[in-house]
């Protein structure tokens, strides 16, 4: 029967489950990797000979630690309530149900038992009750049931009790079950990915959270390196890609901070959900721009990076890949701000770590060094010591001095900020300084009351400086433990901020001071998302962005469509031009003269100029003109304004799909095709 002697009992197989609560608050257990469960299972033996000492599997590429004793599923990157985990063998499933769900393992344990005695007897009409009210009833190998008991006390009112009391599926083992189990990630990283989110709690139109969309972003990457770099993984050439999520809007909405309860304070009570909404949401743009909170946001940023960075090195010890950096809407913001005051260091210099936002309130100034390293101004260490300064003599000097040094406009206002900060700690003090531009004369600062909150999650910031470098917050912006390879911009609005600082323009010699690569992807519909390179290459040069491939190949085929109609509609209108052409010629009647030679602001004199703004207009630029385009250094000298293509339904009202277009970054399978194909290609391997 099937291979199977009858009479001859066969140990069931066990797999092993976690459970997850769905949105409707109902929970689905999902199974662990072909990989993983064999590694439980190997431990669960393990453990069960050699004693009670609790067993600890790193299981999904490491991000979770099962803890077997416990029966219990633990988050390592970030925060998330520990979720169950069984080692599963009988299954049931309802009428109306889509998923198996496993019973208990005592249960099951019951069950295999009774399973056992039915197939060495050969007794199939037995039945098992349990205290729960259901019972089970295994009629052959292949088909068992169970049904629900229903006291006749709550059958009044109702139909009838059978549509209380139908029966439900039984399975034994994964054998006859619909449920798909992952194949499970490759051991080794190859590049680790940090994603920051942007504002609110929520990522994308579902309203789940960053934690959840990086999942899928993750699990998108999985599926494209197995489709589209087959042959490299095949070989033993390539790994994976670790995407991890870094979430700073709970820390700024949190208790720390209190600006929940202050903003709630002052908060009209009409239409209440769509205020809840926009101070969720719309404020943390409000919040950037301040600079009291600002700071808040970055050092979190930062902190949240540098915490998870250390926890995989620690995870992962023979990870020599290296790291990028993702941003979604103003996340990518902060990561260009954090990235613009990103100082070179030594291979043999320490980086401090930010582990909380406190900690940046507090600076040591014992050291002129180091001071001018924790603001970013590091390299005009030796100049200001060229000319004999320490702080004392700096803080004599005025901005003017500064200019007379050589010193950019960017890091003067460091200077003033740093010299500023460093008056208010000594004036905590009582101790006298300084007055800049006035030689000699020191002031005793009094303290006085501010409307800056005193809270210790926050910092008192200079409103007065208030652009440094590219116009950004004067605070104190800390370091990255690492140098980023790359960075991802997705559906940014970087080049709007940037232009209400009053940068019309960036300077084509600019980069990074420690990231490579720059991207600026966007969706065409995106209402949030602004070009990048209109703000580096030469003024009146209208160049179209970078149309990012479809992961299955081409264009899409309303596309295709489209430029099929304009190439069509341009050649006819060539064609009627041609005619009209050849119709004047045939009915004008012929010269003996030379024709007039064109003077200098006539028609005839503009026809080539017009004729080169019409092929601009039109985009097309030769490989001539593009080969003379600089696009700077903001990615090396390559182009950085990628473009999605618009799905066909999206294209036909592009108003409808406009907030969805601004969400659609997190599982679009063509953003996350870029990222992999750019990651690798700096590996040398290609699709």
């Amino acid at each position: 029967m099937n291979g199977v002697i009858e009479g001859v009992y066969e140990p069931v197989q066990h797999h092993w489950f976690h459970c997850e609560q769905q949105v409707d608050c109902k929970d689905s257990w999902f199974p662990f990797s072909r990989e993983d469960s064999p590694r439980l299972e190997e431990a669960h033996k393990h453990g069960e000979t050699h004693g009670e000492e609790e067993m600890v599997v790193a299981t999904e590429g490491r991000r979770f630690d099962v803890r077997l004793k416990e029966r219990r599923r633990y988050a390592v990157y970030w925060e998330q309530p520990p979720s169950e985990v069984r080692r599963c063998s009988w299954f049931h499933k309802g009428e109306k149900d889509i998923c198996y769900t496993p019973y208990p393992e005592h249960t099951s344990l019951v069950l295999e038992e009774a399973y056992m005695i039915s197939v060495t007897l050969n007794d199939w009409t037995r039945k098992l009750e349990f205290p729960t009210g259901e019972t089970v009833v295994l009629h052959s190998r292949k088909l068992m049931t169970q049904q629900q008991t229903v006291p006749s006390k709550y059958w009044i009112g109702l139909p009838s009790a059978s549509e209380h009391s139908r029966p439900r599926t039984v399975k034994r083992g994964l054998e006859g079950i619909s449920i798909e189990i992952p194949e499970g990630e490759p051991y080794q990283v190859d590049h680790l990915v940090f994603m920051v989110h942007g504002v609110g709690p929520a990522c994308d139109i579902q309203l789940r959270g960053v934690v959840q969309c990086v999942n899928d972003f993750r699990d998108a990457s999985l599926s494209l390196l197995s489709s589209h770099f087959k042959q490299s993984q095949d070989g033993g050439h390539m790994g994976r890609v670790e995407f991890l999520p870094v979430n700073w809007h709970r820390v700024l909405h949190g208790d720390a901070t209190g600006v929940d309860e202050d903003i709630q304070r002052i908060t009209l009570p009409s239409i209440s959900r769509l205020r809840q909404f926009s101070n969720s949401t719309v404020l943390d743009l409000f919040f950037y721009n301040s600079p009291t909170y600002c700071q808040t946001i970055i050092d979190t940023v930062a902190s949240e990076i540098n915490r998870l960075h250390r926890i995989f090195l620690q995870r992962n010890p023979q990870f020599t890949g290296a790291v990028s950096l993702t941003g979604h809407s103003l996340g990518s913001l902060i990561l260009f701000d954090l990235l613009t005051n990103q100082e070179i260091h030594n291979t043999d210099e320490k980086i401090s770590s930010v582990s909380s936002p406190r900690e940046a309130t507090s600076i040591n100034f014992e050291s002129f060094e180091e001071t001018l390293r924790n603001f970013g101004l590091g390299k005009f260490f030796q100049m200001l010591t060229k000319e004999q300064m320490d702080l004392e003599s700096l803080a004599l000097c005025s901005e003017t001095d500064l200019k007379d040094l050589g010193i950019p406009l960017g890091p003067r206002k460091k200077i003033m900020c740093l010299l500023k900060r460093w008056r208010e700690q000594e004036s905590r003090t009582g101790t006298s300084h300084p007055v800049p531009g006035v030689p000699g004369v020191y002031s005793q600062v009094q303290e006085q009351p501010t409307l800056l909150s005193d809270a210790p999650s926050t910092s008192s910031v200079d409103y007065k400086y208030f652009d440094i470098g590219i116009g950004q917050v004067s605070i104190v912006y800390p370091q990255l433990a690492f140098q980023p390879q790359a960075f991802f911009a997705l559906g940014s609005p970087i080049g709007m901020f940037l232009t209400v600082r009053g940068l019309k323009r960036i300077d084509p010699k600019y980069s990074f001071p420690t990231c490579r690569s720059f991207y600026n992807i966007f969706h065409p519909f995106d209402p949030v998302a602004f070009r990048m390179e209109p703000m580096v290459v030469s003024p009146g040069v209208d160049l179209p962005p970078m149309l990012i491939p479809h992961h299955k190949g081409r264009k899409r085929m309303h596309l295709e469509l489209k430029d099929s109609l304009m190439r069509v509609s341009s050649d006819l209108l060539l064609s009627i031009s041609t005619l009209r052409g050849v119709w004047q010629t045939l009915t004008t009647l012929p010269v003996d003269t030379l024709p007039p030679v064109a003077r200098v602001g006539s028609t005839a004199a503009l026809l080539p100029q017009e004729s080169e703004g019409c092929r601009a207009q039109n985009g097309a630029v030769s490989p001539t003109e593009m080969k003379n385009i600089s696009f700077g250094m903001l990615n090396g000298g390559r182009r950085f304004d990628y473009v999605l293509q618009e799905k066909p339904l999206e294209s036909f009202n592009e108003y409808l799909f406009a907030i969805q277009s601004h969400l659609c970054y997190w599982d679009s399978e063509d953003t996350v095709l870029l990222l992999l194909r750019e990651i690798y290609e700096g590996k040398g391997i290609l699709l």
